[in-house]
């Protein structure tokens, strides 16, 4: 064999995609049983679709549900997700390797904090009484304490803002790595024709990231009905549900506290088809206008 090196290299990631991937697939049976723990998978009894009309006909807050989670992917695709393009050209266009290997690490670290240790960090700093925010806020402002994360309204900004605080670093690693493929005489010549800095961004580094913002984009899109819900669970209360109660969480609740599995199950499978379809539709629409696609 030819590339044997190369195949062993790809054998670890095949073998994770398969055994938690695509074998774990066969128990999106449930979502159309009435399973029993006891019974099993292939003793359970079959009732079709009743578990996805349940869901949107008969649980009362399903489109409550359905718009919390389409609100926070779009606020993710219109802040969370320009963000590290534009630390990246921002990155590209400090000349002092230095200073911009210290800007890059410090931009990095908060990627490798844990969710909980994010969110702990939320609580702390947009606390009532002793929250570093509220106190800024009264000492500047002269204002009155703000209850942060017991208003619906501030928990989209609040969520939207630390997602981007926290991987808008590591985000810009591809974004680098793309940049660092642009043949530099581009630049020189944009130099030889008058082009400014400014110019040479937007007309060079910017149109040479662009095919790999559109693979991005196009995965993120797989991913639009997903939020991270981790974090959600530790910063939600009943205060803020009307904003902060999305589809995973209400999944959490229902699958995992109340161990209503199939019902879990059918409401995740409703996610993963609405990805799968976004995904397939912006991959046919960016193939149509560009050179750039995943297949």
């Amino acid at each position: 064999m030819k590339h044997k090196a190369l195949y062993l290299l790809m054998l670890p990631g095949i073998l994770y995609y398969l055994i938690f991937k695509y074998l774990p697939m066969y128990g999106l049976i449930i979502s159309f049983q009435n399973y029993s723990v006891s019974k099993g998978i292939l003793g359970s009894k079959f009732v079709g679709l009743q578990h996805f009309i349940e869901f949107f006909y008969h649980t009362p807050d399903s489109w409550k549900l359905i718009r919390n989670t389409i609100m926070l992917n779009i606020y993710g695709l219109l802040f969370s997700f320009p963000a590290p393009i534009m630390l990246a050209l921002l990155f590209h266009e400090i000349k002092n390797k230095k200073f911009k290997q210290f800007v890059q690490s410090i931009s990095y670290m908060p990627h490798f904090l844990s969710t909980v240790i994010i969110a702990g960090i939320l609580v702390t700093f947009l606390s009532p009484t002793t929250g570093i925010v509220n106190n800024l806020l009264s000492k500047i402002f002269d204002m009155e304490p703000i209850m942060f994360l017991g208003i619906p309204e501030w928990f989209r900004t609040i969520y939207v803002g630390s997602d981007i605080w926290q991987g808008i670093g590591w985000g810009t690693i591809l974004y680098l790595a793309a940049i660092a493929g642009i043949d530099p005489s581009l630049y020189e010549a944009a130099k030889m024709d008058g082009a400014n800095r400014f110019q040479q961004m937007r007309h060079i580094t910017f149109v040479g990231m662009i095919p790999v913002i559109i693979i991005l984009f196009v995965l993120n899109l797989g991913n639009f009905m997903e939020t991270g819900y981790q974090k959600i669970l530790l910063l939600y209360n009943p205060m803020t549900y009307e904003t902060s109660d999305v589809i995973n969480t209400f999944v959490y609740r229902r699958g995992i506290l109340s161990a209503d599995f199939s019902f879990a199950s059918a409401v995740g499978l409703f996610q993963s088809a609405i990805g799968f379809i976004l995904v397939v539709t912006a991959n046919r629409i960016v193939k149509k206008y560009s050179e750039t696609s995943l297949w």
